[in-house]
């Protein structure tokens, strides 16, 4: 597996550390802070909390993907998003990763300083952010999505689909330090095809590739421990430290502060006597 990401002119040891990704969600309708941050205000105020508490990149989206989502425009995706982009990327020099799927908003939030993309789709949907991805020479994360729950063998197809992804980035140019990949938890997966995912990570991480895990207080959480979305803190954080033992590079949270702390005291534990502060 490649051993470093650059990011905004930074390189990152992917084998010494867990990247922390913090969330800022620009929508009324996310599963968790929906309406929170829709205003640019609280949303830059917000991305520079994470940054204080740990985020090395900062996601930002404008189209929720809850189930049951409403989809948007690519117009009212890009009025949502460019300005706290601007705003973010001119407050901070920690790197701006946007959670698009449309080519079209990729592009802008290149233009106003965004340095990675995140497609939800791996490139499936439109090509375009994978050609974006090449152009720009920069990372683009491919997650595992379908549009049903329909799985033979749940492991196996993911990895297909993933390496799908993979094909159509390296063929349209993206470099393969360039690519990291997200098998979708919570995305077009049961309950039972999460946990299998989760208990599986370790398959993933052999496709050569930095894994990005997503789990942050996510419904498969909620059913397993039967709690609403503002009680899921303790399930994120056994998915966190158990994804960083089965070898994730990058873990995407809401609560930055105290994943954060869950990375670390994991990573800690991991290097097993290495402790240098």
């Amino acid at each position: 597996m490649q051993k470093r990401l650059t990011l905004k002119g930074r390189t990152y040891d992917l084998m010494e550390n867990t990247l922390i990704m913090g969330i800022l969600n620009v929508t009324p309708d996310s599963f968790s802070d929906g309406g929170l941050y829709f205003d640019t205000g609280r949303a830059v105020e917000h991305a520079l909390r994470m940054v204080e508490e740990g985020a090395q990149i900062i996601d930002i989206g404008g189209e929720s993907t809850r189930p049951g989502h409403k989809p948007i425009t690519g117009d009212e995706e890009r009025a949502r998003v460019i300005p706290v982009i601007r705003a973010v990327c001119n407050a901070t020099e920690v790197p701006v990763s946007v959670d698009t799927s449309k080519a079209e908003v990729a592009e802008a939030a290149l233009d106003v300083g965004a340095a990675m993309l995140n497609d939800v789709w791996g490139g499936q949907k439109d090509n375009g952010l994978i050609k974006l991805a090449a152009a720009a020479d920069v990372p683009i994360c491919l997650m595992h999505n379908r549009e049903e729950a329909l799985y033979k063998d749940v492991i196996a197809e993911i990895k297909a689909d993933l390496l799908k992804s993979v094909f159509l980035a390296e063929e349209s140019g993206v470099s393969k330090e360039k690519i990291i990949l997200d098998p979708g938890i919570g995305f077009a997966k049961t309950v039972t095809d999460n946990l299998q995912v989760l208990k599986c990570l370790h398959e993933f991480t052999t496709l050569g590739y930095p894994l990005l895990l997503g789990t942050s207080r996510k419904s498969f959480i909620g059913k397993v421990l039967g709690l609403p979305v503002e009680q899921r803190e303790e399930g994120t954080a056994a998915t966190v430290a158990y994804g960083i033992c089965r070898g994730v590079s990058i873990v995407r949270v809401h609560n930055v502060q105290y994943m954060s702390r869950v990375a670390s005291m994991t990573n800690a534990m991991l290097r097993g006597g290495c402790y240098d502060g």
